[in-house]
């Protein structure tokens, strides 16, 4: 459904007593809400362990879905052992009240799923340590706060994956003539210059580069998650610039429309989504998405608080454990060979024959976009998620992606 619509329908949803939101941004991870929250808890059984969940969004926005997600596979694995109570549509700037009312709910366990909730998600958690807090894409914990943990996958993989799929598509280009190799040029519309959105567009570059060496990349940044406009507009700038695959890392469905929009019209372009597939709203030119999969996490860490075993500091996996999912292929638009590409990508990360030092590895120098004296050499490459589980690559690699704009 097109976000404008789901906007509205929220808007009205709103006079017979439920929340909703408008946009907002905020730091690294998703859109922000404003500034009302809604609260949904399931039944108690006697006895039952409370769980709690703050969300930035609701089921309507991707990014949040897929943590909504992994709350329903805690209930569909623990049944009445737990009672969940979700908080939807909490701004970053205002998580505190309703991290306090889990607190005081007894939630033994609390679930905070958007960047910015992090700092004060630390500083309740030592308020109360009884109650074990989980900070997904967040890089500040440290064991002198022993009950608070972060959590993300390691979504360079998925990127990476997402990466071949669109370079063998390219190639299928090249070798039919329909462009030649110095035209195999990617769009890519990114949220902020953070190092978790230039960490993912490298490794879709290096995925594409593993089967067009000549691919570069043009990057336009909407400082937004959640701008449809913004991003449909980036999205259509780049395609009449010439670039024949368009990729995203931002939330809504405008770069997948602006290149069904230009397929029907007879361009050639097809685009790769992040967290949903956007099939179903561009069949005709959207290839893949990649996603992670939270519940992998949130189900071991009710585990862990049931059990009163101990939870890591910071936890992080990929293919390996299922953290990292890609969306169905359209075999209809896909180059031929790809899923067999994709599963011998995947099988190769889960075997740890495939690394992040191999992947961001190369021929390549690359320059940090807020200190130009700060340069990295990837000549013997770099360890992504090597010590912490919020990527950390944060460098513009040099001749082969272009900032076009920063909005």
């Amino acid at each position: 459904m097109h976000k404008k619509l789901l906007a509205m329908i929220l808007a009205c949803a709103m006079v017979i007593g439920l929340a909703s939101c408008g946009k907002s941004v905020d730091n690294a991870g998703s859109a922000t809400s404003t500034p009302a929250a809604s609260t949904a808890a399931e039944p108690a059984a006697d006895g039952a362990m409370k769980v709690g969940f703050v969300y930035i969004g609701d089921d309507s926005e991707a990014y949040t879905a897929n943590f909504i997600a992994a709350e329903k596979a805690i209930k569909e694995e623990y049944g009445d052992k737990v009672q969940t109570i979700a908080k939807y549509n909490v701004a970053e700037d205002a998580v505190e009240d309703p991290l306090v009312e889990l607190c005081e709910a007894g939630c033994k366990v609390i679930f905070t799923t958007s960047f910015g909730y992090g700092e004060k998600a630390k500083e309740l958690a030592a308020q109360y340590p009884d109650i074990q807090f989980c900070q997904a894409t967040c890089a500040n914990a440290d064991k002198d706060t022993a009950n608070y943990h972060t959590y993300m996958g390691a979504i360079y993989q998925g990127r990476y994956v997402a990466g071949i799929v669109a370079g063998m598509k390219m190639k299928e280009l090249i070798d039919a003539g329909t462009i030649t190799a110095d035209k195999a040029k990617i769009g890519y519309v990114a949220a902020y210059p953070y190092a978790e959105v230039i960490s993912g567009y490298t490794a879709f570059l290096m995925g594409v580069r593993s089967i067009v060496p000549e691919a570069k990349m043009e990057v336009n940044y909407t400082n937004s998650w959640g701008d449809y406009d913004t991003e449909k507009t980036m999205a259509n700038a780049m395609i009449e610039d010439g670039c024949v695959i368009i990729s995203q890392h931002s939330d809504t469905e405008g770069p997948a429309e602006a290149c069904e929009d230009a397929t029907k019209k007879g361009t050639t372009v097809f685009h790769v989504g992040y967290n949903q597939s956007m099939v179903d709203i561009a069949p005709d030119s959207s290839l893949i998405s990649s996603r992670q999969d939270y519940a992998p996490y949130e189900v071991g860490a009710v585990k862990a608080v049931m059990d009163g075993t101990e939870l890591p500091v910071d936890q992080w996996a990929g293919f390996d454990e299922g953290w990292v999912a890609m969306t169905e292929l359209n075999e209809k638009i896909a180059a031929k060979g790809t899923q067999e590409a994709m599963d011998a990508a995947i099988k190769d990360f889960k075997d740890g024959k495939l690394t992040a030092k191999e992947i961001y590895k190369g021929d390549y120098k690359g320059t940090n976009p807020f200190d130009k004296n700060d340069t990295i050499d990837l000549t013997e490459g770099f360890a992504e998620n090597s010590t912490q589980s919020a990527p950390t690559f944060a460098y513009v690699l040099d001749d082969v992606i272009t900032v076009l704009s920063t909005n």
